[in-house]
């Protein structure tokens, strides 16, 4: 039906923006097609015409249920068509057809004044009392044996319309002429697959609400340099991802055309703004393209209420046991692309506004205030681009659910033109292969950080975001994150440390409390009774754990006391085979110094190492061969050419290992902090190695110094 007052669009346009020839795999899986009206109105007479193609000369009192298949209808959908005969089927039988129909064509005999007054006070009641309110069935109104009559019924039914929302379009045919049988049951169809209610109100002449918050965040995802326009380009990528064609160039003019005769600001800088994007697709609507809309929606992920599906938000991703979840280098690309596009300032940080409309194409605001003690941020409290991308890593690796769901909220997979969000989730390999290989490919490490109350947790994760105790002190308690999350390089690689502050309860603590890649041990060194919390949780969970331990000697710039516990924490350490204590303070001036995170994160890396040197006592092996290192001959004659780098080589794998203050370095030590079986064992290939390493290197300062006197 053609409205009368609507803007008029080329037949260009609209083939320009024809469906996909394959059907949307968000629409219903098939349409289910009720008949109902007066006796004798040619319900039955509908339905032979279609299949036949002809009018039957005998007309059985009811059809049976016949479907049409997928390959034969226009939306490829399978169609289930469905008479109803008074004579032959009772009331309980029509309510449960009434319940089973996603559209109902209500049949009328434009002859017949009685059949048309029953539509308003039998039919719509009856079928209103029969489904819910908020999903109502669509109607269609059907004014059969228009042969008889040379004068349209559309004058009497227009009120009936204007006063029922559900009825979605009136149809008047002939089944002895086969007058427009094949478009009631293509309208009745389409009110199924592309129904006019959830986008628009007849009363009011515009479209509904919801359907404008959709149409929005679709603009804000396909305006890919946050402009406030969509350019051609932009235009033509919209057009790519919904129909699978380009727009013509004709084409995109003609609609840029017809939005400028109608709106003065629908289009700016030669770009569609929201308005007139808005606009245009009310004029679809309008003009009975409402498809062209639906195509749009479904393709960003909305179903028929509007809300968008479980299965764009939660694609199926499998998790296999002990396996971590972490961001691809693509999804990194996309989210970096987002934050390029928000920071409008171009100073590397998120404002709150920036923020905000960052997420204005989330249904809810995602990120708390707590997300700002997570991760880092600058001096006005902004998050950096370093901490943004800090953030997402950490929700990949906690709640890789909730990640999908917000990359599908930022349309990753429309604009990156993937299957699913899936494609930006790299599931790691299972720890325990990495135990086995000596290796990871794995970015992100976790480390659970434990101790008494008042030891200094809170500080120790603080401090890894780069902040003094002056800084924490400004932090309100109900912004606390119990979560820090920040890079760290370890032999030039960038790795995610993740630092999870868990609460003071050893004798209750979870699998999750338990499962992490390296444990934090953290104990005050001015309380007295601090230290015997960690003895006990070391004691308990981690005595014959495979997970590595690092002691904390938090506040380390108070006063030392002595820890009321049989060992000191030293002796305790030696008796475990742990790493001295560690200690650290976050009351500086400055940033708090990071080399223990980087401690941790190599340590976190390569757990299968004995890691033994994290000192600088001038006495250890690694002290020795530093030192070595620094001697003025070594530099000037060795490292040039190369040769103690090779003669390093001749070391054994027992002797040479990474050092946790980031050098390659000569561990186990020498002296100090090796066990005597470690030294038996290692003595003699070190003494090998250091004495092969000296005479290559005055072997070679002699040949140097001959070659220069001849």
């Amino acid at each position: 039906m053609t409205l009368i007052g609507v803007p008029h669009l080329s037949p260009a346009v609209f083939r320009s923006y024809r469906l996909l020839e394959h059907p949307n795999p968000r629409m219903r899986k098939d349409v289910r097609i009720l008949l109902v009206g007066e006796p004798k109105v040619g319900k039955t007479s509908l339905i032979m015409s279609l299949v036949s193609e002809e009018f039957p000369d005998d007309v059985p009192p009811r059809a049976e249920e016949i479907t049409i298949p997928a390959d034969v209808t226009p939306e490829r959908v399978p169609t289930h068509i469905v008479d109803y005969s008074e004579a032959e089927q009772s009331d309980e039988q029509l309510y449960q057809e009434i319940s089973k129909a996603n559209v109902i064509c209500i049949v009328y005999s434009v002859n017949n004044k009685k059949s048309i007054e029953k539509v308003t006070s039998h039919w719509i009641p009856l079928i209103n009392e029969r489904t819910d309110k908020d999903s109502r069935v669509p109607l269609i109104l059907v004014g059969n044996k228009s042969d008889l009559v040379e004068h349209s019924s559309m004058e009497t039914i227009l009120p009936i319309m204007n006063q029922y929302s559900e009825i979605e379009t009136c149809v008047e045919c002939s089944a002895k002429n086969l007058k427009n049988i094949s478009e009631l049951f293509y309208y009745a169809q389409k009110a199924v697959l592309h129904p006019t209610g959830p986008l628009y109100s007849p009363e009011e002449k515009e479209m509904k609400p919801s359907c404008i918050k959709a149409l929005t965040r679709i603009f804000k995802i396909s305006d890919l340099d946050n402009d406030g326009i969509l350019n051609d380009n932009e235009l033509n990528f919209f057009q790519r991802t919904c129909f699978n064609i380009p727009l013509a160039p004709q084409a995109l003019e003609d609609v840029k055309n017809v939005v400028r005769k109608n709106m003065s600001d629908g289009v700016n800088d030669n770009g569609l703004t929201l308005k007139g994007f808005l606009f245009l697709h009310t004029l679809f609507i309008q003009r009975g393209r409402h498809e062209t809309t639906w195509t749009v929606l479904r393709r960003f992920g909305y179903d028929d209420d509007l809300e968008l599906t479980q299965e764009y938000l939660f694609p199926l991703l499998k998790i296999p046991p002990d396996c971590t979840t972490e961001l691809n280098h693509n999804a990194y690309l996309f989210l970096q692309s987002v934050f390029d596009k928000n920071d409008k300032d171009r100073d590397c940080a998120l404002s709150s506004d920036e923020l905000k409309d960052l997420f204005k194409v989330f249904p809810y605001m995602p990120w708390g205030p707590d997300v700002n003690n997570t991760v880092c941020t600058n001096e006005q409290g902004w998050i950096t681009y370093q901490g943004y991308l800090s953030q997402w890593t950490l929700t990949t690796y906690l709640d890789v659910q909730r990640c999908l769901e917000y990359l599908g909220y930022l349309g990753y997979s429309i604009i990156q033109e993937q299957e699913s969000q899936a494609a930006a989730i790299t599931v790691t390999r299972n720890k325990r292969i990495d135990l086995q290989k000596k290796q990871t490919q794995r970015s992100v490490f976790r480390c659970n950080v434990l101790g008494a109350r008042g030891c200094g947790k809170s500080g120790f994760l603080q401090s890894f975001l780069g902040r003094n105790l002056a800084r924490q002190k400004r932090i309100r308690d109900d912004h606390k994150s119990y979560y820090a999350i920040s890079t760290t390089y370890v032999y030039g690689q960038e790795k995610y440390l993740l630092l999870h502050e868990v609460l003071p309860d050893f004798e209750f603590l979870s699998e999750a409390d338990l499962a992490c890649d390296i444990i934090c041990l953290v104990y005050d060194v001015s309380n007295p009774r601090s230290f015997e919390y960690c003895a006990k949780v070391y004691k308990k969970h981690f005595l014959d754990s495979k997970t590595p331990c690092v002691i904390i000697a938090a506040k380390s710039d108070l006063h030392e006391t002595r820890q009321y516990y049989g060992l000191t924490p030293l002796e305790f350490c030696r008796k475990h085979k742990l790493h001295p204590p560690q200690p650290f303070t976050c009351n500086t001036v400055e940033a708090p110094n990071k080399d223990i995170y980087t401690k941790l994160t190599t340590i976190a890396m390569y757990p299968h190492a004995r890691l033994q040197c994290i000192c600088s006592c001038k006495r250890c092996a690694y002290c020795i061969c530093y030192n070595l290192l620094k001697c003025e001959l070594v530099r000037s004659h060795a490292l040039s050419s190369g040769v103690f780098g090779v003669a390093l080589l001749g070391l054994s794998c027992r002797s040479v290992g990474m050092c946790l203050c980031g050098r390659i370095c000569l561990c186990p030590i020498l002296t100090g902090h090796m066990t005597q079986a470690e030294l038996k064992n290692s003595t003699f290939w070190l003494r090998a190695s250091v004495g092969a390493t000296v005479f290559a290197v005055l072997g070679f300062a002699m040949y140097k110094a001959l070659l220069k006197h001849r």
